[in-house]
């Protein structure tokens, strides 16, 4: 029951009943099970507020309180969906919230809670009334017309009913305790916050390839660093454009236009963290926000893929074998356009990465069908990590939204731990030459050449690698910068794609035709796409 200032809502044990197998039916102490594995509580009302209002708007700057506290089993519904009925002469919800963290049994997950907030258009699977996100990364937040807290869209605050989201997507076995505060603050809307986008097109070098890093957080998310910060950390890192790619929100957009410039190209875009795996939109329009509120058993992510690409964007799994709770990919890569095979410092589930990815190399190539590109970015959210540490090169037209985005659909890219690696791949034979993502057709049994110039990795590894595996493995000196050539035909190799790695711990080259019981190489230091071999009739 709600009384002057304080609200109580508690859900009780969970009793689960299912006429249908395939169908799940949660009833729950003043709630219902929605549809994308929502469960809604009982609405929150502001009486005592309503009733002043019935002899007039309350006075500009009155504050409002409420706080629901509730239980959660383990087994609970994705998202909980706590209804705020918000009467007129609004203009600022805060929330707060809290909930317990016992102690677990050893390997055992303990309670994580996300947070976020839809408005009085409705919470429906990609709703317009999408007003914010900030998973884990904060305890409060502020929506207002122009103050709103990272995160969140600024705007009015309309009269209706929003819904304050809770994601618990780690419920310990004791169940989760939670407390949310919903505050509504009187006043009439405040000066509409002024968008700025950043530009479509940068300076660019004309038909050249651009250094990018297309996976990067800020404070509109989980990341510790400003805008301003992870602009700067580009140009230091000598990239020529980078992608932002916050969490589930689309608020980053609409401040980049004052870091972007000539030298900068910054493209929207949003990580999606489904429960079933990350997955990067990348060039979305101004504003667009991708949903991420379902599982790969649901069927949604052809859905949000299609919009993507309506925009002309491109859909990325991102680090699909990370270890972490609801990380590792489950949605397969039929809807895919790249995947991102190294995320940050290179670790073994990178390894594992492209190995997939070389491994579905060789079905499109048995099949016909279109191969996928690999790509590789850093994901820093804060300090130490590093902007551009690994990142994408792209042979793009020009320097622009559309020109970048092609180049990486159409995989002519490799990746680099730096701005000091360079690389250059071709082939030639039969009097013709293909570089990185083209095709090379000649007769079964022409001579091919296979060469690689390489700079920037002393005492580097490289290993040429096609349908059979690696085919050839060639030290570069201290200097790091050497080309190395070699010879195949369209009969032996499909494809052939490039590798340089560093030394391994112990200084060694590594030997990729070996069995160990330690990793057979060093980090990775460059990867290429493929070049595509094919015989003539």
């Amino acid at each position: 029951m709600c009384q002057a200032g304080t609200c109580e809502h508690t859900s009780n044990t969970a009793e689960e009943v299912s006429a249908d197998p395939g169908r799940r039916t949660l009833l729950m102490a003043g709630g219902v099970l929605g549809a994308a594995g929502a469960l809604t509580l009982a609405p929150v009302g502001f009486a005592q507020a309503d009733e002043n209002a019935a002899a007039g708007t309350p006075a500009d700057g009155t504050e409002v309180t409420r706080t629901i506290t509730g239980h959660l089993p383990t087994g609970a519904a994705d998202f909980v969906h706590l209804p705020v009925e918000v009467p007129r002469g609004v203009d600022q919800i805060a929330v707060s919230y809290t909930y317990d963290k016992p102690s677990v049994p050893s390997g055992t997950p303990g309670n994580a809670c996300d947070i976020g907030v839809f408005d009085e258009r409705g919470t429906a699977l990609g709703s317009r009334g999408f007003r914010g996100w900030s998973g884990g990364a904060r305890t409060s937040f502020v929506v207002n017309s122009a103050d709103t807290t990272p995160g969140y869209l600024p705007g009015p605050v309309n009269a209706g009913t929003w819904h304050v989201v809770l994601g618990p997507y780690q419920v310990a076995p004791q169940g989760m305790n939670y407390s949310v505060t919903v505050t509504l603050r009187y006043g009439p809307t405040g000066t509409p916050f002024t968008p700025n986008y950043a530009s479509e097109r940068a300076k660019g070098r004309g038909r050249a390839w651009y250094r990018g890093d297309c996976h990067l957080h800020t404070v509109h998310s989980d990341g510790k660093r400003l805008p301003s910060e992870v602009a700067a950390g580009a140009r230091a890192a000598g990239l020529d454009f980078i992608v932002s790619t916050d969490h589930n929100t689309s608020s980053a957009h609409a401040v980049w236009g004052e870091y972007a410039g000539p030298d900068l190209l910054i493209i929207n875009g949003e990580e999606i963290t489904t429960r079933n795996g990350h997955w990067l939109a990348l060039g979305l329009d101004n504003g667009s926000w991708i949903d991420w509120r379902y599982r790969s058993r649901d069927d949604a992510f052809p859905r949000f893929a299609r919009q993507v690409r309506r925009q002309g964007g491109l859909v990325v799994p991102a680090h699909p074998y990370c270890p972490y709770v609801a990380c590792q990919w489950k949605f397969g890569y039929e809807d895919a356009d790249a995947v991102e095979v190294w995320n940050g410092p290179w670790t073994y589930d990178d390894e594992s990465a492209v190995d997939t990815w070389d491994a579905m190399l060789g079905t499109a190539m048995r099949s016909g069908k279109g191969w996928l590109p690999a790509m590789a970015n850093s994901d820093a959210h804060s300090v130490p990590q590093v902007i551009g540490l690994p990142q994408t090169v792209v042979l793009a037209d020009d320097l622009s939204r559309p020109a970048v985005l092609e180049g990486i659909r159409e995989g002519r890219t490799y990746v680099a731990e730096s701005s000091a690696v360079t690389l250059a791949f071709s082939v030639t034979g039969g009097g013709r030459s293909a570089g990185i993502a083209e095709t090379l057709r000649v007769a079964a049994d022409t001579p091919v050449d296979v060469r690689l110039e390489v700079s920037g990795v002393p005492n580097g590894t490289v290993r040429f690698i096609t349908d059979e595996g690696q085919m050839h493995q060639e030290s570069l000196s201290a200097s790091g910068t050497g080309t190395v050539v070699w010879r195949t035909t369209a009969s032996l190799a499909a494809y052939v794609r490039a590798e340089v790695r560093h030394p391994k711990a112990d200084g060694t080259p590594g030997k990729g035709n070996t069995m160990a019981p330690e990793l057979q190489w060093g980090p990775m230091a460059a990867l290429t796409n493929p070049i595509l071999l094919r015989t003539r009739d």
